[in-house]
């Protein structure tokens, strides 16, 4: 039985790594987010908006404990998931735990890329979101580091890098299919 929770800031690449590593190894795969869209039949923004974060973050909590009693699946939380409700120390004693780690200017040209679909950074100068991405992360590492396995998500933007990416995660985890 495989169990994989990837967790990592948003723009890390969790999404893109988990769907390629599920698909070759066989595995279901699970994002958090779209979980808990087709469950309320809302965005995630909708959701913030309408509960507020605490219930937000409850939902999510409920959520998380939902697909971690799935069997042979990697999923891909959400990226402030591990950094509340106790979801880190969760996720830890349901699975293997890949820390997703890019750094600021990575996370920068992504997130830039995709602002206008993601509610917390739209409308941000690059000034605000640079400092947005450094303020966030130096709150949310110590959490995201532990996890049981630091991954470099960096090199995730062509197929080929996926799929050396998707080798160096099997590596690290000691899975093969």
């Amino acid at each position: 039985m495989i169990r994989i929770f990837l967790v990592g800031y948003m723009g890390a690449g969790k999404t893109t790594l988990g769907k390629a590593f599920a698909r070759v190894m066989k595995l279901s795969f699970v994002d958090l987010d779209w979980y808990i869209e087709e469950r309320f039949h809302k965005t995630i923004s909708q959701l913030f908006a309408e509960r507020g974060e605490a219930a937000f973050r409850e939902l999510e909590r409920n959520a998380l404990h939902e697909v971690g009693e799935f069997e042979d699946v990697i999923i891909a939380t959400g990226g402030g998931t591990p950094c509340f409700c106790g979801n880190m120390d969760y996720m830890n004693t349901r699975g293997e735990t890949v820390f997703l780690n890019v750094n600021q200017s990575v996370l920068f040209v992504r997130l830039k890329i995709a602002s206008m679909n993601r509610p917390m950074i739209k409308g941000k100068s690059d000034e605000e979101l640079r400092a947005f991405i450094m303020s966030s992360l130096e709150k949310r590492l110590p959490i995201y580091n532990q996890a049981k396995y630091v991954f470099d998500g960096s090199r995730l933007e062509t197929k080929t890098q996926v799929v050396e990416s998707v080798c160096r995660l099997q590596q690290l985890l000691n899975i093969t299919h």
